[in-house]
């Protein structure tokens, strides 16, 4: 070993130790329930394509088409030549969809999130975060440079004093609308009226709730009956319940504007590939129309949850697709998964710093395609392994 890299290799070597290395399987086939995992057939319960669209023929023959009509990449980034008219059309789409003047592609939901409060805040500002928010939105908190305080997971009491004795001239909440590891919703409507109440803006991920909350999938906003004007900033994501790749934020004519302006993350990277934006305009309407989707995963939901409580399994507080089943100690959240593969069951273990320490967990993960036969058998196997 060459002996620049010493110290890296006793880093990696404490983490085996402590059980939070990380390592990658190779999945050899589409998304789905059922997957070839090195070559071991799984059935899969640990994927965020949470309405099945991911592998849709109509979506496939989306993506083929737009291939075919913009080729393979678009070559640049949306400020010099790559902003195609399959981008143009999916940013109004997505703009009607939310309820906003205005929705501005980028090309992950880490840029997205990155970019935009970064692009929003600064120094002598402040930005007010839940402690369980996703790592990006921390990151964008920290390089913004703006003043960074974290309130106790969905604790009203803890950020309304951080508000009021703040001095900044710019204040930002902001927070995940569905928690990726817990499941839980943020409580959007205290909120916004924190928000205002100290005249702040409020800047809602809603990653996990598009697509699958509400009536017509419009996510946490429109589970809680709010609007665009309360919630004036959204992020999402279209590699989630929309089954194919990106992000955008969606918001008023102005902020929009100056985050094509101002988000670094927007104007130093290159387009997502033309050919993803015209699938996803197929997926998006398949979202919204087809209410089966959202109708089957709630009914998954409720059968895995009633049979998890007959074996009196610990799960956390969801209703989501997310349904984590709360382990604790980290070897034992390891050695669970690796037994549920070796039955056929993939389901990943979440551990720190992912998680906080003492809360390791399997993450389970339901969508549109599973089906009912396929979650009895889930529940089975966990009922042999624990």
């Amino acid at each position: 070993m060459n002996p620049r890299w010493e110290s890296l290799a006793r880093e990696l070597d404490t983490r085996r130790a402590q059980h939070l290395y990380r390592t990658r399987r190779i999945n050899d086939g589409p998304q789905g329930p059922e997957l070839k995992i090195d070559g071991k057939s799984v059935l899969a319960f640990c994927s965020n394509d949470y309405l099945g669209l991911a592998n849709y023929p109509p979506v496939i023959a989306a993506l083929n088409e737009g291939a075919r009509l913009y080729g393979a990449g678009s070559g640049a980034a949306h400020l010099v030549s790559g902003h195609s008219s399959a981008h143009h059309a999916l940013e109004e789409e997505l703009a009607a969809f939310t309820g906003r003047q205005r929705a501005l592609l980028f090309s992950t939901g880490y840029m997205a999130n990155t970019g935009t409060i970064a692009a929003l805040a600064g120094r002598g500002d402040a930005v007010f975060q839940d402690r369980l928010n996703h790592a990006s939105l921390i990151d964008g908190g920290l390089l913004s440079g703006a003043r960074l305080q974290r309130y106790t997971h969905g604790h009203i009491g803890a950020i309304e004093p951080q508000l009021a004795h703040s001095s900044a001239k710019r204040k930002l909440i902001v927070s995940d609308g569905v928690f990726s590891m817990d499941g839980d919703l943020a409580p959007l409507p205290q909120l916004v009226a924190c928000a205002e109440k100290h005249a702040a803006w409020l800047m809602l991920d809603d990653a996990h709730g598009l697509g699958v909350l509400g009536a017509g999938g419009r996510g946490c906003i429109e589970h809680f009956s709010l609007n665009a004007a309360t919630v004036p900033i959204l992020v999402g994501t279209l590699g989630k319940a929309f089954g194919t790749f990106g992000a955008f934020v969606a918001g008023d004519e102005v902020m929009i504007e100056y985050l094509i302006q101002s988000a670094r993350s927007y104007i130093y990277t290159t387009a997502m590939p033309p050919a993803i934006a015209h699938a996803t305009r197929t997926s998006l309407r398949l979202a919204q129309h087809e209410h089966w989707r959202r109708e089957h995963l709630q009914e998954l939901i409720a059968r895995f949850r009633h049979g998890a409580q007959q074996l009196d399994l610990p799960l956390m507080d969801s209703f989501t697709p997310i349904q984590p089943l709360l382990v604790g100690d980290t070897q034992r959240a390891v050695e669970l998964s690796a037994a549920l593969y070796e039955r056929g069951i993939l389901i990943s273990a979440i551990r720190p710093p992912t998680v906080p320490e003492g809360s390791a967990r399997l993450r389970i993960t339901f969508t549109a395609a599973h089906s009912g036969q396929q979650v009895d058998r889930l529940l089975s196997v966990l009922a042999e392994v624990l």
